[in-house]
């Protein structure tokens, strides 16, 4: 009987990864407590029980209350030690699942007003991320997110700061929020600020929307990669223009499942990209939430859809591909992909 190699081992990038979503329950807790932050009912009951909370984001009101649970989480962030816990705690816990590479996404408006402004609130983060890639080895990296929610103007700002902190450790720009608000061309000209400033374009698509959605992410922003991407699946030939682009789909499979996309994790289409030549970073989107980590991915592809350990390697590889890593760090971990085969 063949060996069943530990997915933990296994060298990877993670590219989908939100800030206040990457928090530890129990950080949350403390936090709250030191701060006197009066979290939700549900929201404590969830973090104290170690279980997820029930989510489902598929309607209006789902999203509201995913979206107030994870604003509660965000209120215990209010100093810059809390910014440097989160982003240490985040790092180690992709250390252990085998992450050489994090890019994680953060939209520095929403910690502003209690770290002293927009800029300081980025300088916080940047020097935070920066700390902890030299004291724990893993490479880190910033993909700065604008809410679709708010208005293209402030899209912009944030466009033209990313681009500024460029040299400081931000890699990308990226769109989030609910993609059934707002046109993605309304966000055209703070995707084109971006990339015009040597950043990578990430928006989210795909997800609690169908292909149309990540047709918009390619036609109106350019997109390198794609946050979600998984609705793709039903459309063939936008299935060839990904593959043929070469455009990486941030694929949550826990998350999807989470939030209703998909009732089961075998429902998520990951055999479908995967065979369509779609390239794929799988990714924890927001731990604290959905209650499972980086290596929990890869585990829910080799159990729920029949990876093999070399397809699993695939998956890692496409990962590093597709990050914003330097040439030299995507080497030793896709050689090290190559070492985990041979183990």
């Amino acid at each position: 009987m063949e060996r069943v190699r530990d997915v933990s081992e296994l060298p990877k990038a993670h590219l989908h990864l939100h800030f206040t979503g990457s928090m530890r329950p129990s950080t949350v807790l403390e936090l709250a407590d030191k701060h006197g932050v009066r979290l939700p009912e549900s929201l404590t009951e969830a973090l104290v029980g170690g279980e997820p909370p029930r989510l489902r984001a598929t309607d209006e009101r789902g999203w509201f209350r995913f979206q107030r649970l994870y604003d509660a989480a965000r209120s215990c962030l209010r100093e810059p030690e809390d910014i440097q816990r989160l982003v240490r705690e985040a790092a180690e816990e992709d250390v252990r699942d085998g992450s050489g590479w994090l890019e994680i996404q953060v939209d520095p408006t929403s910690y502003a007003p209690r770290l002293g402004g927009l800029i300081p609130a980025l300088e916080i983060i940047l020097d935070a991320v920066e700390t902890t890639s030299r004291e724990t080895g893993l490479g880190m990296r910033v993909l700065v997110a604008a809410n679709r929610m708010k208005h293209p103007l402030d899209a912009r700002t944030l466009a033209r700061l990313a681009v500024r902190f460029g040299d400081r450790g931000v890699v990308g720009f990226g769109l989030s929020n609910d993609e059934r608000r707002g046109m993605a061309r309304d966000f055209d000209r703070a995707f084109a600020i971006a990339r015009e400033g040597g950043l990578l374009s990430a928006p989210h698509g795909g997800e609690l929307t169908g292909p149309s959605s990540v047709r918009d992410c390619l036609d109106d922003l350019g997109a390198n990669r794609v946050g979600h991407g998984v609705r793709a699946a039903e459309d063939p030939r936008l299935l060839r223009r990904l593959a043929e682009r070469g455009v990486t789909c941030e694929v949550c499979p826990a998350s999807n499942v989470a939030l209703g996309v998909y009732e089961k994790p075998e429902d998520v289409p990951l055999r479908t990209l995967f065979e369509a030549g779609v390239p794929m970073a799988l990714g924890a989107d927001d731990p604290l939430l959905f209650g499972s980590r980086l290596a929990a991915q890869y585990e829910i592809a080799r159990r729920h859809h029949g990876f093999t350990d070399e397809e699993l390697a695939e998956l890692a590889r496409q990962s590093v591909r597709g990050s914003a890593a330097p040439e030299d760090v995507k080497t030793k971990l896709l050689s090290g992909v190559d070492d985990w085969l041979l183990s």
